[in-house]
């Protein structure tokens, strides 16, 4: 005879990972190549100059550098004007 009642299911013992998203080089610090500076969904931060697209969209140096961030107005396809934040690595 059992001593414990029979374990049912339940339906909410799933949870995914952090997927620990955001800046990781800041505006001034050095960079080298290969360096991730940003891990991102979508391209909220787009790559300028020393800086390259992963299929992820994370942006990582590809140049000795200093990173430097700074706003760029951009045109949409539709006619709108809006500011986009761009990352350099500018070499020291």
């Amino acid at each position: 005879m059992a001593h414990t009642k029979a374990g049912g299911s339940t339906k909410n013992g799933r949870d995914s990972g952090p997927k620990y998203l955001g800046v990781k080089v800041a505006d001034g610090q050095a960079a080298r190549p290969g360096m991730v500076i940003v891990r991102q969904r979508g391209t909220k931060i787009e790559a300028g100059k020393g800086v390259k697209v992963g299929h992820d969209h994370t942006l990582y140096s590809v140049v000795t550098g200093i990173v430097s961030f700074r706003n760029r107005r951009k045109t949409n396809f539709d006619g709108r004007v809006v500011s986009k934040k761009v990352v350099d690595v500018v070499a020291a």
